[in-house]
């Protein structure tokens, strides 16, 4: 169950880093034209908060499966 979490896990942090890069404008067009999240700004601390809250997860989970394994 774990692992399956880990590869739900890794496929959104590979999208959710897809979608902060910058293109013809970045975040604040998205978030414009969306108008899903706010403001540009909040929208981006939003992600800067989700990215590092799930590197974490990721990391926990890595360390879990690494000390398991022993």
């Amino acid at each position: 169950m774990l692992k399956i979490l880990w590869l739900l896990l890794s496929l959104f942090l590979i999208i959710l880093i897809l979608i902060r890069i910058p293109n013809a404008g970045g975040l604040n067009n998205f978030s414009i034209n969306v108008n899903l999240i706010g403001s540009p700004n909040s929208a981006e601390k939003f992600l800067n908060q989700l990215t590092w809250f799930l590197i974490l997860l990721y990391l926990g989970l890595a360390i879990q499966f690494n000390i398991s394994t022993y």
